[in-house]
């Protein structure tokens, strides 16, 4: 009897393991399909920002830095120019901001009025004065650096006002 509960218990073991040999591996497409789905593309791992808003831990504060420091920016930029000459009625412009993956940036007007202005040459103008920033860290997803894009308000003639 003794020789035979050991061989039972082999046997009972065998079988049961049986069902995990024979159980179907994932296939690799339904892997990947579920995994893109899990990830909420809409939302960024960590927001670009500029190396002297490094210093700040709070991400919060950081986005603020982030955005003060490029309104700020752009607001210089934009107050040495003929927008204000060429167009007094213009307080704010909303800037279309894209931060790209190598760490570059492009600026693209929003006008909700196109018939009052002549789109055209504030786009002209935008572009060329907004270059030469300083380096930006681009907004990271997953460890990958992504292009990001949002607008912002800026006030025109800051100083004079």
């Amino acid at each position: 009897m003794r020789k035979r509960i050991p061989l039972l218990l082999l046997l009972l073991l065998s079988f049961v393991s049986c069902q995990y040999v024979n159980r179907q591996i994932p296939d690799q497409d339904a892997l990947l399909q579920k995994e893109l789905k899990s990830i909420n593309w809409n939302q960024v791992d960590e927001l670009p920002n500029f190396t002297n808003c490094d210093s700040v831990v709070d991400k919060t504060q950081k986005k603020q830095c982030f955005f003060d420091y490029l309104t700020q920016l752009i607001q210089q930029k934009l107050n040495t120019d003929t927008l204000s000459v060429l167009y007094p009625q213009l307080d704010t412009i909303n800037v279309k901001v894209t931060v790209l993956p190598n760490a570059t940036f492009e600026f693209e007007p929003q006008f909700k009025d196109t018939l009052s202005y002549d789109t055209t040459k504030i786009d002209s103008i935008i572009k060329t004065r907004l270059i030469d920033f300083p380096k930006v860290n681009p907004a990271i997803k997953r460890g990958i650096p992504v292009k990001t894009q949002f607008i912002l308000p800026v006030i025109l003639n800051v100083a004079h006002k």
